[in-house]
Formats: C-alpha cells, sequence, structure tokens
C-alpha cells in the first residue's frame, strides 16, 4: 500500500511589511514595516526546533528523554519544543505501553511544509 504524505502548509500575508522592506531599501524609501508575521515563522521553526524534527524523523526516538539525550538538550527545554511543536500539528505523542509503564513517544506527523508567501 502506498504511504501517505503529510503535508502541512502555511500562509503569511505580508502586508506591505517584511518583503516590501527588502524592495524598499533598493529604492531608497525607509519606513517602519510590520515584521510580526514571519518572525513568528522563525520562532516557531528555529534552528532548535528543525534539529528537534530533524531527529524525530531519523532516529525515532522512543521517549522524550531519548530524544533530549539524541540532541544533548535539558529534557524541559526538548519538552517546551515539542509541546510547542505539537500544539502547531508538526508532532504527535503516540502512548506507548512497555510492561505495566505507559510512554509517550514522539511522532512526526508532518512530511512536508509549504510555506506560502504573499507579497
Amino acid at each position: 500500500m502506498a504511504q501517505k504524505t503529510r503535508t502541512r502548509e502555511i500562509n503569511i500575508v505580508d502586508k506591505g511589511g517584511t518583503f516590501n522592506t527588502f524592495f524598499r531599501k533598493l529604492t531608497g524609501d525607509e519606513h517602519e514595516y510590520d515584521f510580526e508575521g514571519l518572525e513568528m515563522l522563525r520562532k516557531l521553526l528555529s534552528n532548535e526546533r528543525a534539529r528537534v524534527l530533524h531527529t524525530i524523523k531519523y532516529q525515532n526516538p522512543r521517549s522524550l528523554y531519548e530524544l533530549a539525550k539524541y540532541l544533548k538538550r535539558d529534557f524541559k527545554s526538548v519538552s517546551d519544543d515539542i509541546k510547542l511543536l505539537e500544539r502547531f500539528g508538526f508532532v504527535e505523542m503516540v502512548s506507548e505501553r512497555t510492561g505495566k509503564r505507559e510512554r509517550l513517544h514522539p511522532t512526526l506527523v508532518v512530511e512536508r511544509l509549504i510555506i506560502n508567501i504573499k507579497i
């Protein structure tokens, strides 16, 4: 059976802000612009969170603790990043039983990310 590709699409509407700043610098017109949309995306997909996603995909950790060990990062920081990525639909925590214990296994929900920027 063919595997279904899971895509997450993000739309950013640039209302005369971030990308227009670049073009305004070329023409010499200087104003203050709104960087909020792109800044939020940068915070969501920071380098560390990108490492988290990459590690989940290729290392397939069995728990958050194991993920933190792979990343050589503090458990609390990794846990906070996972909660944020889960909230935005990039990661899902799957319950797994090992004997009498139940642990949460991070799994990647998104295989492809499409970012649309309307200027």
